[in-house]
């Protein structure tokens, strides 16, 4: 159930907060607990247990988020620079406290790709995180690990939208740290379904091109804490089924 940042930190971080790195690492990090799998084609739900750090509608080349003065765009965030569709975007931070399993928000035929890295080490996400955990506030202009760090971009393509959607996955202190469950390409994935997971402090985007047959309405706020495969993300509401109801109630 998505909480607030201040109540999900009171509720589910400050008891285990003090605890050593080695009984986190051991026993809290890399749990997988069993979810319901919910089922809705009018939804898209979160991909990661995290919070929300930004939530924008941009052009493909607009800026997302503004990062000490330097923009970072869609374009960016997937490292094409042939991308032309304005999206949706919201970006999920995972600390070290959350479940690291990802999920798959609206089924899909998935492909994915690992981008080639830009450094041979992932800048840290910590500065990110402690604002956070510490200061119950969103610092993006500390995220420049979004410009720099391993990733893999996940596509799903499903017939129902008529377009892709992306999950973009971002890691964290070490590289060669986000794992995939299943390594053959262009397999079928349902709503829920785990596909991977990121080791360590992590960041997972939802990128959703915007469509003209449908609306994206956001559900949650950015700050929000949302759990992988729980909490809906987006409600898809039909444009052609609404216009058609207009019209016909003005006939």
């Amino acid at each position: 159930m998505a909480k607030s940042l201040q109540e999900w930190v009171e509720d589910e971080v400050r008891e285990v907060q003090g605890k050593s790195l080695a009984w986190l690492s051991q026993y809290h990090f890399f749990r997988d607990p069993i979810r319901p799998a919910y089922i809705d084609p009018y939804y898209f739900f979160s991909p990661a247990d995290g919070i929300i750090l930004y939530q924008n509608v941009v052009a493909a080349d607009g800026c997302l988020v503004d990062i000490k003065g330097r923009s970072y765009s869609v374009r960016d965030a997937l490292r094409d620079p042939s991308y032309e569709d304005a999206s949706l975007v919201i970006g999920i931070f995972m600390t070290f406290f959350d479940v690291h399993v990802n999920r798959v928000p609206y089924s899909g035929r998935l492909s994915y790709r690992e981008l080639d890295p830009i450094g041979t080490l992932n800048l840290p996400m910590l500065d990110v995180e402690k604002g956070l955990l510490e200061e119950l506030r969103i610092t993006t202009d500390k995220a420049e690990y979004l410009h720099n760090n391993q990733r893999v971009v996940n596509r799903f393509d499903n017939p129902d939208l008529g377009q892709p959607y992306y999950v973009l996955q971002v890691a964290d202190y070490d590289v060669d740290a986000i794992t995939p469950f299943e390594l053959k390409q262009n397999q079928f994935a349902s709503q829920g379904d785990r596909f991977s997971q990121i080791r360590y402090g992590s960041q997972v985007d939802l990128i959703i091109p915007l469509s003209e047959h449908f609306e994206l309405l956001p559900l949650q706020r950015p700050g929000d804490h949302v759990e992988a495969g729980i909490d809906p993300l987006v409600h898809i509401r039909d444009k052609d089924a609404r216009d058609t109801a207009t019209t016909e109630g003005r006939s």
